[in-house]
């Protein structure tokens, strides 16, 4: 393991790990006894985490996933609620925390896939609909449910599904509460692909495989370019300008256009691991 992923798991290794294999990162939650509801010290967690899988060179994607079967998640767990948000200050600083550990995932930037097998309820659909591609089983189900129990959405959390599913559906979703099956996250946009159960995590690992072979200059700076039309963004200045130059600079780039002059596939990985 990782020592700085130790670190960065800290108090929450009890409920979270980290497994790696060849370039993708893969985040499990590890609360099955609590259809792996996301406690407070995980949503502190995200935010020491992702940083650290950002830093690492040798990760390109990262999957994000329940339990084997699933669920994905319940959500945030409520049984803290009567303890951390206790009182006024007590939901302020944990709704921080949640909005930071979410932000680090929003943030982060290389890809994610969310690999969901059964339900994503509430906190559970946040953490999807912060990753960059989500792939559900045919059963799964999603709802965010603030409207149950008396609290209101965070403003990040809402802009990042206004993103993802548009105002209309964005307005059925919070002031509804109820839940969607997997047609109807497909349906709306909600995810990208639905798969049969069984065949969530192959398909997860084979997308963030697919991911992976792609030049990461090219992904990096997509995810970058995505996040400035959203934010309405549209001058090309001199951060963008710096993009494009990386891209340009890169040995990426230059197997890239070799591999197109010579009709053969492209080897991004090894175009980065030779320079």
């Amino acid at each position: 393991m990782n020592p700085a992923v130790d670190a960065a798991l800290g108090e929450a290794s009890e409920h979270m790990g980290v497994s790696f294999d060849g370039g993708v990162a893969t985040v499990e939650f590890r609360r099955p006894d609590k259809h792996n509801a996301i406690s407070f010290a995980m949503w502190q967690c995200f935010a020491r985490l992702m940083p650290v899988l950002a830093d690492d060179e040798s990760v390109e994607v990262v999957v994000m996933r329940g339990t084997p079967g699933g669920p994905f998640s319940a959500g945030a767990d409520i049984a803290e609620f009567r303890t951390l948000r206790a009182d006024s200050a007590g939901a302020q600083r944990y709704s921080e925390v949640l909005a930071a550990g979410e932000r680090a995932i929003v943030t982060f930037p290389k890809p994610t896939i969310a690999a969901i097998e059964g339900f994503a309820i509430g906190g559970g659909t946040q953490i999807a609909v912060a990753c960059d591609l989500r792939i559900c089983g045919a059963s799964s189900r999603f709802a965010v449910t603030p409207a149950k129990i008396g609290i209101v959405y965070g403003l990040l959390s809402t802009a990042r599904l206004v993103e993802v599913v548009g105002p209309a559906w964005a307005r059925w979703i919070l002031l509804s509460a109820e839940p969607l099956t997997s047609d109807d996250a497909l349906r709306i946009g909600l995810v990208h692909e639905v798969v049969a159960d069984v065949d969530v995590l192959d398909r997860a690992n084979a997308m963030a495989r697919v991911v992976a072979s792609r030049a990461q200059v090219s992904l990096r700076g997509g995810k970058a370019m995505i996040d400035r039309v959203v934010a309405g963004r549209l001058v090309e200045d001199s951060e963008v300008l710096a993009i494009y130059e990386q891209s340009y600079a890169s040995a990426e780039y230059v197997e890239g256009v070799a591999a197109f002059l010579d009709k053969r596939p492209a080897d991004f990985p090894g175009a980065r691991s030779v320079h």
